[in-house]
């Protein structure tokens, strides 16, 4: 079987209480996969979400591909890979600090995958890249449009953003700061992809984990006008449920 291409911060963080343990950017592999991707037209990125060591980061990408091929999607899709495998993150009693070292390693992971945009669109300038996020990557996805926006340059650099049962809280769309933030750094559009029923997403709402995630009821307030939102019915939170009801791409 070929190797699944994809960027990695694998081993950058502490999984425990989220440290950073090294700091260069990113790698990429297999580093050939992403010379051919240079002047290619355009390419996706699939960040995975808390409680995916590497396979399950990997496993991701293969759903995604595999329904994006579905819907008529011709291009190359690549996985996004991070440490979310947080100590405790599948007992009940650790639940809550398993999540919030996830948070702080995904908040971190915007700059890992901020570098990596900027990088390729030095080489490729011309090619344009989309993010899907399920879960907690829509965190990772948030905090690289803030490490982009610090730079003029980056203008329209991220064509499109896709969430999937997103943890960041459902104000964003709306809120001043990000609305500057999305307007600035994405070309196209954001799709927001809400489940009323993500058994996960009520949980951590009703624990006061997250509260208000978008990904549950969608944005509050009056968002911009790039953001779109659909609503799904997912089987549960897992991304396999939620690719399964993707209706269209991009």
């Amino acid at each position: 079987m070929k190797p699944v291409p994809r960027i990695s911060t694998r081993g950058y963080y502490d999984l425990s209480n989220g440290q950073t343990l090294k700091n260069n950017s990113y790698y990429t592999y297999p580093k050939n996969d992403f010379k051919k991707l240079i002047n290619s037209k355009e390419f996706t990125i699939m960040i995975h979400g808390l409680r995916n060591d590497n396979a399950g980061a990997i496993a991701k990408v293969v759903i995604a591909k595999k329904q994006l091929r579905k819907l008529g999607y011709i291009h190359p899709v690549v996985g996004y890979s991070y440490d979310s495998n947080t100590k405790g993150a599948h007992l009940i009693k650790q639940a809550k600090h398993a999540l919030a070292v996830g948070q702080k390693i995904a908040e971190k992971n915007g700059k890992n995958l901020g570098k990596f945009i900027e990088d390729f669109k030095l080489s490729s300038p011309k090619t344009k890249i989309r993010l899907m996020g399920h879960s907690l990557g829509s965190q990772v996805i948030l905090s690289t449009l803030e490490y982009l926006a610090k730079k003029k340059k980056n203008f329209g650099i991220v064509e499109g953003v896709y969430f999937f049962g997103a943890s960041i809280t459902e104000d964003v769309p709306s809120s001043k700061k990000y609305a500057k933030i999305f307007k600035s750094i994405v070309n196209s559009k954001i799709v927001n992809h809400y489940a009323p029923t993500d058994e996960v997403l009520n949980w951590a709402n009703k624990e006061k984990f997250v509260k208000g995630p978008l990904g549950l009821n969608g944005a509050s307030g009056k968002p911009l006008k790039q953001y779109h939102q659909k609503l799904v019915k997912p089987k549960n939170h897992r991304f396999a449920s939620y690719a399964l009801v993707l209706k269209s791409f991009p």
